[in-house]
């Protein structure tokens, strides 16, 4: 085991590091280098929760004298902002040095910025912190029209919560349907239904082409491709996001779309790994690098790299999850469903519930559920197991998830 850790970044991922590290028994040096002041915090409930309630105690992952019994450095308000790999020493922004024994780059993501006219406006918002959320929430208290540009989980979060409050809300969407990156197309319906009918105007096929200035530096609303003005006095930009990898890069580290790390959450530098939204890794039995950006990725890639640094290691291949809370309903994903061939789908926005199982080439490779925990939790079980399920046991069993389990079980 070595001397100190370094860990670059102070978000879920970072933050679990340190955790588990003192938990499996390290009892060297942590120190976390994080980029905003404060105590590390949850930002799933930016977009949600604290929009409505503005109680950041609540967001908080433990308090100061948790990470003083635990004896972790934490170095809030800085960044790492270059790496001596030969000196195994890290430059901070406020100008120190700090050797290491390993460095953790967790250093997350950053929002998209969109090449538009008028994207540096007054009203003009991002959300990615709870600085961001702060700014956000004021706003929205004194609008009355706000222009989403994206159709993502974090503005269409935003979206209901603004809906709810009773502001007159249009999200743009550049693509043929809502979060197409992650969700199937029933789940899309599903979705664009529920806030049509909240009375959010969503524009699919939408490009935005600009800002409009409202001759007083502030934003009037958002031109799209065709010419078309929809008004706004408030808009926020929601476009994705961007992998934080230049001080890797910059150290000759492999980039592409992330950090590269192997199945052990290590880069080709043995003294540095990379975890979370900035890494890069390798999945499935086929060994694809993907990057994903979720809570469980980060928690469970944190937990695996912990346990390599105190001598014990292990791949990383926890199944992926995903939520997104939109007004009154829950989206849950258990595994990676982009890509599916055949759905079997049950339920619908009259229901209230909806379940939607995703097959590529005749094999179950995820499931996508909206306000049914329960089928959620049978199918990450499910999804955990070695062996794939066919189209033909699932069609036998039909939605029966535990007797799908049986089956397979006995397949094996």
């Amino acid at each position: 085991m070595t001397d100190r850790i370094l860990i670059a970044g102070s978000g879920q991922a970072g933050f679990q590091t340190a955790a588990s590290l003192r938990q499996d028994g390290f009892e060297g040096e942590i120190v976390i280098v994080g980029e905003e002041p404060g105590l590390p915090y949850q930002r799933p409930p930016l977009s949600k929760t604290y929009l409505k309630e503005a109680n950041a105690d609540r967001l908080f992952f433990r308090n100061a004298d948790f990470f003083e019994k635990n004896r972790i450095d934490l170095e809030d308000g800085r960044t790492v902002t270059s790496i001596d790999r030969a000196q195994r020493t890290a430059t901070i922004s406020d100008g120190r040095t700090i050797a290491y024994g390993h460095l953790v780059l967790a250093t997350g993501t950053r929002n998209r910025r969109l090449p538009l006219p008028g994207v540096d406006l007054g009203n003009v918002l991002g959300l990615r912190s709870l600085a961001d959320a702060e700014i956000l929430r004021e706003k929205l208290a004194s609008a009355s029209r706000l222009v989403v540009v994206g159709g993502g989980f974090i503005g269409l979060e935003v979206a209901a919560t603004a809906r709810a409050a009773g502001l007159h809300v249009t999200v743009l969407e550049a693509t043929a349907r809502l979060m197409s990156r992650v969700v199937s197309p029933p789940i899309s319906d599903y979705f664009l239904s529920f806030h049509s009918s909240s009375g959010v105007d969503v524009r699919l096929n939408s490009l935005a082409r600009a800002i409009l200035d409202d001759g007083t530096g502030k934003a009037a609303g958002v031109e799209l491709g065709d010419g078309e003005r929809v008004p706004a006095d408030l808009v926020l930009v929601s476009a994705g996001v961007v992998p934080n990898a230049e001080i890797a890069e910059a150290a000759g580290l492999y980039v592409h779309d992330g950090i590269r790390v192997d199945d052990m959450l290590a880069t080709e530098d043995p003294a540095i790994s990379a975890i979370g939204d900035c890494a890069s890794f390798p999945f499935g039995q086929d060994g694809l690098q993907i990057r994903l950006e979720s809570v469980q990725n980060a928690v469970d890639q944190a937990k695996c790299l912990s346990r390599r640094l105190v001598g014990h290691p292990e791949r990383y291949d926890k199944l992926p999850w995903f939520w997104s809370d939109q007004g009154p309903h829950k989206l849950q994903i258990a595994g990676l469903t982009a890509g599916a061939d055949h759905h079997e789908i049950r339920g619908g926005l009259d229901d209230g519930k909806l379940s939607v199982q995703c097959f590529r080439r005749g094999e179950l490779i995820g499931v996508e559920t909206v306000n049914v925990a329960g089928d959620h939790m049978a199918a990450r079980r499910l999804l955990a197991q070695p062996a794939p399920l066919s189209l033909e046991t699932v069609q036998a069993h039909g939605f029966d998830l535990a007797a799908l389990m049986k089956a397979n079980a006995a397949r094996g």
